[in-house]
């Protein structure tokens, strides 16, 4: 799913750029590399590790971010830090198609996305779910929302979220390419992509979160104005209104990885139903591009839209600050 643009890096400067043509390119394929492609990976690879790592911190180091909602957030900063690390430098190397003749490998490394996006998804998945618990079971909350539940859940869902994505490893894919090049159109079996990944493990669980956080939406809505109506219930009102705003960030959260996934999926889906139909360079390198940036982008809307988020990461870059100074300090008195 991440390197869609292999398929057409692999052909010669004379043919034309789309997509139509991978599924014919001759075994003495010359690979080019497109630098600005690469440099745009890296550049997220760069800020999905290192914002991610943050988030991690921030939880581990702030005890008031000691909460199962954020447990999960957790686990999907995991996976993105895992796109930064791991993902995005296979996506390049399979871009080159590397490695080449290997064919198991290739299937392992273009599956590494697949299972990060998966425990992504699952990982909202849960979140909403909590959501759900905390407005519509309040009295049963802190039985259910265990930090020991929310970590058995984790566990789950990545053991699941790795079972799916090693599903084409485990016979699920085309014939090796002639030219032994790993090439993700090349090698990956379309139909897995689209029916089982996409409209399966994909859109299933997509349009569960959304109708979730509808009926939370309209369900708090209509308790605040009942308050209103009684003029009465400050506090009530003031922890709905609370509640509103974390599902409000979250759901940001959930509408953002939509966006950021959906034009690559249904570049998918076209591959399959239109496989003749040209797909143009511009427009899958956005759309490959686009699913990569969605790793990166979590942390800085937590700085934006989460107030605890953003004292956390405040807290962590002062105390940085402040060590990097006293350092400076002690050198400077060690000079003198």
């Amino acid at each position: 799913m991440a390197t869609l643009a292999s398929a057409i890096t692999q052909t010669r400067p004379q043919t034309n750029v789309t997509l139509s043509t991978a599924a014919t390119t001759p075994a003495d394929v010359v690979v080019s590399v497109n630098v600005t492609y690469m440099v745009a990976e890296l550049v997220i690879a760069f800020l999905s590790t290192v914002g991610n790592l943050l988030v991690c911190a921030a939880v581990g180091l702030n005890r008031k971010l000691h909460t199962v909602t954020n447990y999960f957030l957790v686990s999907l900063a995991v996976a993105d830090v895992c796109v930064g690390a791991l993902a995005i430098p296979c996506a390049i190397l399979t871009d080159m198609g590397i490695p080449r003749n290997n064919l198991h490998l290739c299937l392992l490394m273009l599956s590494v996305l697949i299972m990060l996006t998966q425990s992504s998804i699952f990982s909202l998945l849960a979140v909403a779910v909590e959501r759900y618990v905390a407005i519509f079971m309040p009295f049963r909350y802190h039985s259910l929302m265990t930090p020991r539940n929310a970590l058995l859940v984790i566990l789950v869902t990545w053991v699941l979220a790795f079972l799916i994505g090693l599903v084409p490893l485990m016979g699920w894919h085309k014939p090796p390419p002639a030219s032994g090049y790993c090439f993700f159109v090349l090698v990956v079996d379309m139909t897995y992509m689209v029916y089982f990944n996409f409209f399966g493990c994909v859109m299933a669980p997509l349009m569960i979160m959304f109708l979730i956080y509808a009926q939370i939406f309209v369900t708090v809505k209509r308790q605040l104005r009942r308050i209103a109506s009684e003029r009465g219930g400050a506090d009530g009102a003031a922890n709905i209104n609370k509640e509103m705003k974390t599902a409000t960030s979250l759901f940001l959260v959930l509408f953002l990885f939509t966006v950021c996934w959906m034009p690559l999926h249904t570049i998918n889906c076209f591959l399959l139903l239109c496989p003749s139909c040209p797909v143009p360079l511009p427009l899958l390198l956005t759309a490959i591009i686009l699913s990569h940036a969605n790793s990166a982008i979590n942390p800085f809307l937590y700085a934006y839209k989460m107030k605890s988020f953003r004292e956390a990461f405040k807290g962590i870059f002062l105390c940085c600050r402040g060590v990097a100074e006293g350092e400076d300090d002690g050198g400077g008195t060690t000079q003198r």
